[in-house]
């Protein structure tokens, strides 16, 4: 199984680098640019133009290897992995759309907030049916940290699901915005869920997760500072979904909670800095949010903001990993 996973991340890797050679000139030929918003960081401005969509690239080079490693298993009617997969492609679709938008008006508005919602949550509830119809989930909740499980009822259960992915679908999304930034914070994600994966023998998981590793590898050539191409919302989402399809995959959807604090963290600083500023009519907490956008105002470049927020994503990567150790002995 350790080879299948080395080799899913070396395949990915290799076949994201590829894509994108050829990817990033086309996107930049039919004018794929980013439209930086008027009130970001005035420097930021000099980022409009830069190709966008170039998310892509790595979702091609996933979908081809989590396929081809894993036929076997799909042709033995095992299918969480493509569960996983779909729920991932099936947001990376709504922000395609949501990319086309922006690059038709040629402007950073592309689908309305309502129409994104309305659409993740249908998404998340297919999803969340299609486990529980397959036997894949319980309607149970697996406690971090506690190592126990609750019982908790059906339609509970539903509610609590769909809000914990459209969330974390928005919260990953929100996270793009400086160069390499949610590339980096999702890399020891996908390594978390790559080792616990290979730990409880979930096989199709772990190469799915070490494919999504080497794909982000792979896209952060292309993506580190200065970058030469967004992964834009196709990207955003379809990894947004694929965070939190893979915690449900493996039946602990609260491991989210230490697993993604760098993703909680930039969804909270923007949800307290609109609230402030409409209780204050006009005052802030923060000098700009989301928070990436308040420390570079605070004086950090990108490699700070990036090497810091995915050194924290690492930490609590692995401290995620001792709140679910519990269970290997279960």
């Amino acid at each position: 199984m350790i080879l299948k996973l080395i080799l899913s991340f070396a395949a990915c890797f290799a076949l994201t680098v590829v894509a994108g050679s050829h990817l990033v000139p086309w996107l930049r030929n039919i004018k794929a640019g980013q439209h930086i918003l008027e009130d970001g960081p005035t420097w930021h401005k000099t980022k409009e133009g830069t190709p966008t969509m170039g998310g892509i690239m790595f979702i091609a080079a996933i979908v081809v290897v989590t396929v081809i490693y894993t036929i076997g298993e799909i042709i033995d009617g095992r299918w969480e992995h493509i569960f996983v997969l779909l729920l991932a492609l099936l947001n990376g679709a709504i922000g395609f759309l949501d990319d086309y938008e922006k690059l038709k008006k040629k402007q950073n508005l592309g689908l309305t907030s309502k129409q994104k919602f309305l659409l993740q949550l249908v998404v998340a509830v297919v999803f969340v049916l299609a486990l529980r119809l397959t036997g894949a989930v319980t309607a149970n909740l697996y406690i971090p940290f506690a190592n126990v499980t609750v019982p908790i009822s059906e339609w509970l259960y539903f509610v609590l699901a769909a809000f914990i992915i459209v969330g974390c679908v928005n919260a990953v999304n929100l996270t793009d915005g400086v160069d390499g930034l949610a590339t980096g914070v999702s890399i020891p994600v996908m390594l978390f869920y790559t080792v616990v994966a290979a730990l409880w023998g979930y096989k199709t998981i772990g190469i799915i997760s070490a494919a999504f590793m080497g794909g982000l590898f792979g896209f952060l050539v292309y993506n580190f500072h200065p970058a030469k191409v967004f992964m834009g919302d196709t990207g955003s989402l379809f990894l947004g979904g694929a965070v939190c399809a893979l915690a449900f995959s493996l039946d602990m959807p609260l491991i989210l909670v230490p697993l993604g604090i760098v993703y909680i963290c930039e969804t909270l600083s923007d949800i307290i800095q609109v609230t402030y500023f409409k209780l204050t009519h006009g005052k802030r907490i923060f000098k700009m949010a989301p928070l990436h956008h308040h420390f570079e105002m605070c004086g950090w470049n990108e490699y700070k903001v990036f090497a810091v927020f995915t050194a924290v994503s690492f930490i609590f990567a692995v401290v995620s990993y001792f709140a679910v150790s519990g269970r290997f002995r279960i």
